[in-house]
């Protein structure tokens, strides 16, 4: 714990025998997950769509980890959030190699891009950010029971307090679509599936708990969409300079990760003014990510979407 003093990847104990899961491993912000909890001695399994780029992210990671802690351990394992056939081929092939998983951090996304669907018929963006995590948690709660006091992280985001929750056009499939709107719901329902995996998993009397985290704002490839208009490319250039970079705002995720003071249900992000940098610290989330019917109906629509009921999830004991 660092007691009076703002926390820091320094306070990240000793990871060595953990495994976690890592989604989104190989750039940005799961990256930068990843880079930290390689350097304290865990087991990490770096899901990413594209495998060359996973095993770059390895390659890139390497000399410094073997450096710091003489081993890395790692596997690179193809997952793609927005083919729920690759989430239960990923989920089968984790729970064949691993008898139980510590952390699962939910990280992988995409931002405000232009109306599209996944191949399971769902708005992109919240079929990736949301049902694909959904569906991934839902897959691997077995493993997850196998590892007492195992965490799940799903990463929101401050566009969360613009966030709507329509459950007459959940998927933006009867218009009304903007990438922002789009972006900010899936946001939103990144805290809604936060709240209420939580409450269900202490209603079931499980050690497994369920934390969230934003980064504040944060120079990453998700605003390539932002910047593809003519008009605003000479913008990026600018904005990559003046932005905090990926490692500091993975310092939210970490410490929801590792803190050992850390509860259920809590959200974190940079304590800094409006959230936007700093030390992480507990971060204010808005009315409608603690609405209870709210979570009560996302929960029952995604496992409707998804067709995967905690229920069912499988057993590792």
């Amino acid at each position: 714990m660092p007691g009076n003093r703002t926390w820091s990847t320094r306070d990240i104990g000793d990871l060595t025998g953990t495994t976690a899961v890592v989604t989104g491993a190989n750039n940005g912000l799961g990256f930068a997950t990843t880079r930290e909890l390689l350097l304290h001695g865990a087991h990490v399994v770096l899901a990413c769509r594209d495998l060359d780029k996973g095993r770059a992210a390895v390659d890139q990671l390497r000399p410094e980890v073997l450096a710091s802690v003489g081993e890395l351990r790692t596997e690179v394992v193809q997952l793609d959030l927005s083919i729920l056939s690759t989430v239960h081929s990923f989920a089968q092939a984790f729970m064949a190699s691993h008898h139980r998983l510590d952390l699962l951090v939910n990280n992988a996304g995409v931002m405000m891009t232009p109306y599209g669907l996944t191949a399971d018929g769902h708005e992109r963006q919240f079929g990736t950010n949301h049902l694909g995590h959904f569906a991934l948690t839902g897959l691997l709660l077995g493993s997850l029971a196998a590892a007492p006091g195992s965490r799940v992280i799903s990463l929101s985001s401050l566009a969360h307090r613009g966030g709507t929750m329509d459950f007459e056009n959940p998927l933006f499939l009867e218009g009304g679509y903007t990438p922002v709107a789009a972006y900010n719901r899936s946001k939103l329902a990144n805290l809604l599936f936060t709240y209420e995996l939580d409450q269900r998993l202490r209603a079931a009397g499980q050690e497994t708990f369920a934390v969230a985290a934003h980064p504040g704002v944060v120079g990453t490839d998700l605003f390539g969409h932002v910047f593809d208009r003519p008009s605003l490319r000479p913008a990026r250039a600018l904005f990559n300079a003046v932005m905090p970079r990926p490692a500091q705002g993975a310092r939210p995720t970490l410490r929801a990760a590792s803190d050992p003071g850390v509860h259920g249900g809590e959200y974190f992000g940079p304590g800094g003014p409006g959230e936007w940098r700093g030390a992480p610290r507990p971060a204010k989330r808005a009315a409608a990510a603690q609405d209870p019917e709210s979570a009560r109906r996302l929960w029952e629509l995604s496992e409707a979407l998804t067709q995967v009921s905690y229920l069912d999830a499988p057993s590792r004991e």
